[in-house]
């Protein structure tokens, strides 16, 4: 039997839901985008560039008049990579925000702890920056991913390593969602291409020993460390292996930032290997490269581009074509149906495809190191 409170509670919650599936954020000359995103700790310096880039391009297309006639808005707000301060976030934007979409947030977990509100309210989250498997296996219907997954850079850099010879490999992670995210993808590409790891060493979020930890990847010997974390975690662990008398080279994913490496590692960060889920910013040939260099230019002339923006960037702008696409009648449920039926949206060599049984977007993945003067070569 369901008792009348029950009863009640569902329907006010129901209610509630509805309410949002109406599309407030949607006015006659605005459309409200919100992020829960981590700007402050390790990450922040990384993750507010992201939101530089996507502003550069949200300026320059409300400047242009904006979306059939609708300028763009966007807030965000610092959960400090907290999945419980994410979903606080998440449901302020939602309710004293009013925003139509979650745009760009942040963090595996931080993400995965926002997908039962999103299903409550019918609030579509776009471009998420994860690569976790496990938001992707299974198509959420308000969910629209952009970047590749973290399945995809994995199996470039384990089969890279297996090519040119590599035997010995360990992993380093933080253990947090997005270290035991990343760690699951190694493994299986670890198996794959039948090259196990020498050693996995992790280090704790709330207390980190570096120096235990390159005590621990020097033990093991290896010829390439695979690092499964970004921001300052990133940097002080691979200044900790520098300082032992083992010499691998270093392999990262997209999420670790190319500036910040520059900023704290200088010399020392030539030879570091990075996977690359956007296109070079040196080969403006790429449309949409070409567009950020110009307004990243315009914008700040001394200011050098950044990988960070750009990633930022490519979010906004395919975010932006699927508002166009959608219409003047902007709706969720338009949205949904304008991607779905969107199939493949091309930017020159960086392309996203979307079907009512994929939103994963693009699997685009290259492999760059770092060299001398502290720039990608692809």
């Amino acid at each position: 039997m369901v008792h009348r409170w029950g009863r009640g509670l569902a329907l006010g919650f129901a209610l509630a839901a509805a309410a949002h599936a109406g599309d407030e954020g949607v006015t006659s000359t605005e459309i409200r985008l919100g992020a829960s995103q981590v700007l402050s700790g390790p990450l922040g310096p990384q993750t507010v560039q992201y939101g530089e880039g996507a502003r550069l391009l949200f300026d320059a297309v409300n400047a242009a008049g904006g979306v059939h006639g609708r300028k763009i808005s966007f807030t965000t707000l610092d959960d400090g990579f907290d999945p419980k301060r994410a979903v606080e976030n998440s449901r302020k934007l939602l309710d004293e925000h009013k925003v139509f979409m979650l745009f760009n947030s942040t963090g595996t977990a931080q993400t995965a702890a926002v997908l039962p509100m999103l299903k409550a309210s019918k609030t579509i989250l776009f471009g998420p920056v994860t690569g976790a498997s496990a938001l992707r296996d299974t198509v959420n219907p308000h969910v629209f991913h952009v970047r590749a997954g973290y399945a995809n850079e994995s199996t470039r850099i384990l089969s890279q390593l297996k090519r040119i010879g590599v035997t010995r490999v360990a992993f380093f992670y933080q253990d947090d969602g997005l270290g035991k995210a990343l760690l699951a993808e190694v493994r299986k590409s670890s198996a794959a291409e039948n090259l196990p790891l020498a050693v996995e060493v992790k280090v704790d979020p709330a207390a980190p020993d570096f120096a235990a930890a390159a005590v621990a990847t020097a033990q093991a010997s290896p010829q390439a460390v695979i690092v499964g974390t970004a921001g300052l975690t990133f940097t002080n662990y691979v200044q900790a292996v520098q300082a032992t008398a083992t010499r691998p080279v270093f392999y990262g994913f997209s999420v670790a930032s190319l500036d910040g490496i520059n900023r704290v590692l200088k010399d020392k960060a030539r030879g570091i290997v990075l996977a690359q889920i956007m296109p070079s910013l040196r080969n403006n040939a790429v449309p949409v490269v070409a567009e950020y260099l110009k307004l990243q230019a315009a914008q700040s002339p001394d200011t050098p581009p950044s990988a960070s923006q750009f990633e930022g960037f490519v979010h906004a702008r395919l975010l932006i074509e699927g508002l166009r696409r959608t219409g003047r009648d902007l709706s969720t449920a338009s949205f949904i149906r304008a991607m779905e039926g969107a199939g493949e949206i091309a930017f020159g060599r960086f392309t996203a495809q979307y079907s009512p049984r994929s939103h994963n977007g693009s699997n685009y993945v290259e492999l760059a190191i770092i060299d001398g003067e502290g720039r990608l070569r692809y």
